[in-house]
């Protein structure tokens, strides 16, 4: 007869032992659940949330056109009728134009940063799991791309073709792909050689679908957390094109246009440059946090802590499947 094992009543189960009964979490479940233990990434979750919010609701938010010009009603303070943040040199309201620009520089955020992704990791991922000739002249590309300044490059572009919002997005992202080039191929060139792709390529799978099937989806993490960074450098480099006078031309308006109108009006009212910078400052920091709250929370040599009810039900469950 087997002796049954009668636990102490003080033994505990690890933390990282999992009772038979718990459904084990994926992965996409574990990165969660330690992303929101960071205060920082969840604070930084929070504010982008909102200002995608109020870009959302820019129409019921505004109380005028951000267009809507009243000379009679010009430079006006904060709380100053139904003007917020008062009025611009033009009798704009400028609280409807923060918002109506939030649409602008949150979207060429965005839109660069999924655009650059896409190109950056087809050209990477051919690159490193090819190798040769392939590898060799998409590299020497990267390299030539990167030897030329990003801003004198864009200042150049935007110079012959002239700027527009469409454009915008094509200038800042055929400038930006190259750092997740070379961080795709690199991944790449270390997932080619796993087991798992020779296995693949034993039973007949074909290149491309051991690259799409296989190994973006296993070099997916990288690419997140990068990505994530690239949207607040994105809206940065469009608020310096638009300081500049390259970017964004009205009737369109974006938090950096809005940044180069105020500059002449520094000592009238140099609050009309206060609010867009803090709206630039807010995003970019929020977007960082986010960043490295996923480069964190995918971090394989980082342990899961789970919560102490969390760890307390598990203890009760060990428990009782070892009585």
């Amino acid at each position: 007869m087997s002796a049954q094992l009668q636990p102490a009543s003080n033994t505990e189960a690890p933390a990282d032992i999992v009772p038979q009964s718990e459904k084990p979490l994926g992965p996409w479940r574990l990165t969660w659940n330690k992303f929101k233990r960071n205060p920082f990434a969840m604070s930084g979750l929070v504010v982008l949330f909102l200002f995608i919010v109020a870009a959302v609701a820019a129409p019921w938010l505004s109380p005028y056109d951000p267009a809507r010009q009243d000379l009679l009603s010009a430079n006006l303070r904060p709380f100053t009728g139904d003007h917020v943040l008062g009025t611009d040199e033009l009798g704009r309201d400028i609280f409807s134009r923060i918002v109506y620009s939030g649409r602008i520089s949150l979207t060429i955020g965005f839109a660069v940063a999924a655009v650059a992704v896409i190109i950056g990791s087809i050209i990477g991922a051919i690159s490193g799991y090819f190798g040769g000739w392939a590898d060799i002249i998409f590299m020497r590309i990267v390299d030539v791309m990167n030897s030329v300044p990003t801003l004198f490059l864009n200042i150049l572009i935007g110079a012959i073709f002239g700027t527009n919002f469409l454009l915008m997005i094509m200038i800042l992202s055929l400038t930006s792909w190259m750092g997740v080039a070379r961080l795709v191929r690199g991944n790449f060139l270390q997932l080619r050689e796993m087991q798992y792709v020779e296995a693949a390529k034993s039973i007949g799978v074909s290149s491309w679908g051991i690259i799409f099937r296989h190994l973006l989806r296993n070099a997916s993490f990288p690419i997140i957390v990068n990505a994530t960074l690239m949207v607040g450098g994105a809206i940065l480099a469009e608020s310096g094109l638009s300081y500049l006078g390259l970017g964004i031309q009205p009737p369109d308006t974006s938090w950096g246009m809005m940044l180069s109108n105020a500059q002449e009006f520094m000592l009238i009212d140099p609050m009309q440059a206060v609010y867009p910078g803090v709206c630039i400052f807010l995003v970019v920091l929020s977007v960082n946090f986010i960043g490295d709250g996923i480069r964190d929370a995918m971090d394989p040599r980082q342990k899961a802590q789970l919560s102490p009810r969390r760890l307390d039900q598990w203890r009760a469950k060990f428990s009782k499947s070892t009585k």
